[in-house]
């Protein structure tokens, strides 16, 4: 690994840490916050790569497992992720993977809508594949009753996916080398 990939990880895991500073608000139905952090996850898989940004997701859980207080609200610790909550946040390495390995795939033929399915693919439906049965598993509730409950954090997460295009086109015209 070298220093540059250190360097990617580090940062993106800090930012994803530093987006947690934006206010959480939860849905009454599940219990879930709303946060600005999967923004860092969807940015970490389009910038960083799909390795980097995988390893930034992990080094992000990693250090929120042993306590740190780095999720919006200022929570932190392993009983978050025994919470409701708790498989989204342990699918954004899953996530931030998948959207690394399709922009790299990608990256000479990207068009805007491409990378809102690219960015939307891992950033929502991989989140909610992993979130939605762990409510479910976590709150004693059937499938159908996350998924409607999970419905609140979609208009979020489009805007979320629409912001991250706009912030990874811009990067990759300043920074046309990026790898």
């Amino acid at each position: 690994m070298s220093t540059r990939d250190i360097v990617y990880i580090a940062l993106f895991a800090a930012m994803t840490a530093a987006l947690g500073l934006f206010p959480a608000f939860s849905l009454p139905v599940i219990g879930v916050p709303i946060t600005a952090q999967t923004l860092g996850c969807m940015l970490a898989g389009a910038i960083a790569g799909a390795k980097r940004g995988a390893l930034a997701m992990v080094l992000f859980d990693l250090l929120v497992a042993i306590g740190l207080p780095l999720l919006a609200g200022g929570r932190g610790g392993l009983g978050v992720y025994m919470g409701p909550g708790g498989g989204f946040i342990l699918s954004w390495p899953l996530a931030a993977l998948l959207i690394g390995y399709l922009y790299q795939r990608g990256l000479r033929s990207l068009t805007l809508v491409k990378e809102l399915l690219i960015i939307a693919l891992g950033g929502i439906v991989v989140i909610y594949a992993c979130g939605i049965p762990w409510i479910a598993a976590v709150a004693g509730i059937t499938l159908k009753q996350a998924a409607l409950g999970s419905l609140g954090f979609v208009p979020g997460d489009i805007v979320k996916v629409v912001l991250a295009a706009v912030i990874v086109r811009a990067v990759r015209r300043a920074y046309p080398t990026l790898s």
